[in-house]
């Protein structure tokens, strides 16, 4: 066991070629279509540097983020002829280093694409941008007027080299929601003011839609990491990410006794407990206590009491005296309880669980060479 291990209060593994099975599942589903890789929010938690190269060895050449500063942060992980998209486009000012780091800015608003085009004609040199129409989310995006009125500039046509006019689905994690299909004629109908260029429309619940979503450009985002993007029944994406915490201290207490912050849980007969060495600092959100859970093997330990910042106590009565001690690990995402049980349990979503996960873990990877569960640990 590697010293990083035995003083983190809870690991967390990230199984590489779980990602890229999930990743070249749905890059045969969206084929011919290409297929990007949304690596934003430090690749939902999991580390981009640990992600994105990955990515780029099993030929992933489109990586989306949402900021500048996270474009810059993997531009030395990815190829030269790879392409970094910024979703949230550039703050006015910030338009010369992307173009700088050759980073493509996703142009929301029509004073963004103003600031891109005069950045091109100062450099006397075409740069290319991405286009985001706004289908029907009232997020991000253009109007048609907007778009239509940089269609018909000739600078903006000349300047520009607009490798792709995008949208986002509001309700793709819902396929029989009737919106998903008003969007995709919206999309169409604002697209079509720059015909022959690119499209992309698909998130990863739009992935799971019809070929019509799909476009030329599919995003995939928490399919990726081993979340559920959309309800039915598709089978479930491989898991990614496993977090087992430590047990700190085992005791046992009498009927009746108080537990946690608040007292709020009650002891109902004698029971024993374990502390464990995780909360809400670690990202284990406090919503959990009373719905949520640790497992030992394949029996369920009940979160007793509430969580705390740093620790939280499970019941372990229904364990056997002696078979679980200080020091060993109880799994709270795993193969008995996956990433999207944990999110039902805390009334949240996957991608909260996943981006909120702390920085105090020992963190362990299984990289795409190794064929078997064998573990390479992050320094």
């Amino acid at each position: 066991m590697a010293d990083s291990d035995m003083i983190a209060g809870a690991v967390l593994t990230v199984d590489l070629p779980a990602l890229i099975a999930n990743y070249q599942r749905l890059r045969e589903r969206v084929a011919p279509a290409s297929l990007a890789a949304v690596v934003k929010a430090d690749a939902y938690g999991l580390g981009a540097t640990t992600v994105v190269p990955a990515l780029v060895a099993s030929g992933c050449e489109h990586f989306f983020v949402a900021h500048l500063s996270e474009a810059l942060a993997i531009r030395p992980l990815v190829p030269s002829g790879s392409l970094i998209y910024v979703l949230n486009g550039l703050i006015a000012g910030a338009e010369e280093l992307c173009a700088d780091n050759a980073v493509v800015p996703v142009l929301n608003s029509f004073a963004q694409a103003q600031r891109w085009l005069a950045l091109a004609k100062r450099r006397m040199c075409p740069l290319p941008a991405v286009l985001q129409v706004d289908s029907g989310m009232s997020r991000l995006g253009m109007t048609l007027q907007d778009i239509d009125q940089l269609a018909q500039d000739p600078s903006f046509r000349r300047y520009v080299m607009v490798r792709c006019v995008m949208s986002h689905l509001a309700c793709a994690d819902e396929p029989a929601n009737g919106a998903n299909e008003a969007q995709c004629q919206q999309f169409e109908a604002l697209a079509a003011s720059f015909p022959g260029v690119a499209r992309s429309l698909a998130n990863s619940g739009g992935c799971l839609l019809g070929e019509a979503f799909h476009g030329d450009l599919a995003r995939a985002g928490i399919a990726l990491y081993g979340g559920d993007p959309a309800d039915g029944p598709e089978p479930p994406f491989a898991p990614v990410v496993r977090l087992d915490a430590r047990v700190i201290q085992l005791r046992t207490v009498p009927d009746g006794t108080g537990v946690g912050y608040g007292l709020d849980w009650q002891a109902k007969g004698e029971r024993r407990l374990a502390t464990l060495s995780i909360g809400y600092a670690d990202g284990w959100l406090r919503s959990l206590a009373g719905r949520g859970a640790a497992w030992f093997g394949d029996v369920r330990l009940p979160i007793a009491g509430r969580v705390s910042m740093d620790s939280m106590t499970v019941d372990v009565t229904a364990l056997s005296p002696g078979v679980l001690a200080e020091g060993d690990l109880v799994e709270l995402i795993g193969p008995h309880q996956r990433l999207d049980d944990v999110a039902r349990d805390a009334g949240t979503i996957s991608y909260e669980i996943l981006t909120r996960l702390g920085t105090r873990f020992a963190r362990q990877v299984r990289p795409l060479e190794c064929p078997t569960p064998a573990l390479e640990v992050l320094a």
